[in-house]
């Protein structure tokens, strides 16, 4: 063994469903070719950075693919080290790691933050310290500083350091790798983030709390981003939103030579298959033959005709089969009116033209079209005829809306 390689994937999601379908056998693929990956570039160590599961209760498929996952990739000859994240139950993800063989660490215990797996090249040893998902919450009892993400996170930290300084004391070496699951200040603002990212300052990790190590390797962001050559987020390695579907799926290889960290190189992994949005008049998406391509894709339908469509999913997906989400954004603008939707039925002097009010409300602006109105003058004019003079006789006038009088 000469330099140390680190594969550093997050965020699997094993359960996460897209738009009510399954990912399972789609992320069984992926993980496959991230397997393959690591055989293929020599990797000594697997990383896996949080948010193993989508849910605290997963069912049994999801244990399926995750144990034959993790043994596959020991099978390489790699060692594995996966951290809990939000999503996980750390408890039924720790009760698992004493049930799987040699070289594959399932670390979930805060109390154990700093204490490190070694493994060792040619230089000497990397410690590698995990440090699981922390609820400020849970923590406040033993971390008396443990009142937000930044405040946990630093005194993971700190334990990190204090024991990287005694094994240096000692002649141990330094050299290490620090895995946490958070936000960390500097992430690319996107509408996307990860779903359960509250965006308060007590949510957000600064760089510098990770100071004092070689490499860190973040979960929690679905997208790729590198905050410092050394602090990177790996990702997702499956699309689970339209809004990542122009983000990249894969992993870091990072090196790590006899000073330390020495590079990152990224690996893409497959996409099983495309996401696309489609924007447009609904019957130019159903007829346009440039969208052919899009027949194999996931695909998010936005069709921007003034009035919504009747069963748009069903008739979208005679088309595009894969059709998941379908939105109705009109291109015209919402007509300004300053007045409550109250105050506007008050203002109606007629049921016509409380009807009229009621469409206008519910039509983002948009009211009766010509034939619409048409029907309408032809009911309440029947309805007028129908009542004649015994409305009169009731006291009620017949131009006054319906619960004038209440």
């Amino acid at each position: 063994m000469g330099d140390m390689r680190i594969l550093h994937t997050s965020d699997w999601h094993i359960g996460r469903t897209f738009h009510g379908h399954s990912t399972l056998d789609a992320l069984r693929g992926v993980l496959g070719e991230l397997t393959a990956q690591v055989r293929e570039h020599d990797v000594d160590v697997v990383i896996v950075a949080g948010d193993v599961f989508d849910s605290a209760t997963p069912a049994a498929a999801c244990y399926t693919l995750l144990s034959d996952t993790l043994r596959a990739l020991a099978d390489t000859g790699a060692q594995v080290i996966v951290t809990s994240g939000n999503h996980d139950s750390a408890a039924r993800l720790g009760f698992q790691a004493g049930l799987l063989r040699e070289g594959i660490h399932v670390l979930t215990d805060p109390a154990a933050v700093g204490t490190p797996v070694t493994v060792s090249d040619t230089h000497g040893p990397v410690h590698f310290y995990g440090i699981p998902f922390l609820e400020p919450a849970l923590l406040r009892h033993v971390w008396p500083d443990a009142r937000s993400q930044a405040g946990v996170l630093t005194h993971a930290m700190d334990l990190v350091r204090a024991d990287l300084a005694a094994r240096s004391a000692h002649g141990g070496g330094a050299r290490s790798v620090a895995i946490a699951h958070c936000f960390a200040a500097g992430v690319e603002p996107t509408p996307h983030l990860e779903r359960d990212i509250q965006q308060g300052g007590l949510d957000v990790v600064p760089i510098a709390a990770f100071d004092g190590v070689d490499y860190i390797a973040l979960g929690h962001i679905h997208g790729r981003q590198q905050l410092s050559p050394h602090v990177r987020y790996a990702g997702a390695p499956l699309h689970y939103s339209f809004g990542e579907g122009d983000k990249p799926r894969g992993s870091w290889l990072v090196e790590v030579d006899a000073a330390g960290f020495a590079g990152a190189q990224w690996l893409d992994l497959p996409v099983p298959r495309r996401l696309m949005t489609l924007r447009g008049d609904f019957d130019d998406l159903l007829a346009d033959a440039a969208l052919a391509d899009a027949e194999d894709a996931w695909v998010c339908v936005e069709y921007t005709d003034t009035l919504p469509q009747a069963d748009p999913l069903r008739r979208l997906q005679a088309r595009f089969p894969y059709c998941a989400k379908v939105v109705h954004a009109p291109a015209a603008a919402r007509r300004e009116d300053a007045r409550t939707y109250v105050q506007r039925v008050r203002a109606a002097r007629s049921d016509r033209e409380l009807v009229e009010a009621f469409l206008v409300h519910v039509r983002e602006g948009e009211g009766a079209t010509e034939r619409e109105a048409e029907l309408l003058r032809d009911v309440f004019d029947e309805r007028t005829r129908a009542a004649g003079d015994e409305r009169v006789g009731a006291g009620r006038d017949a131009s006054a809306p319906v619960g004038a009088h209440a």
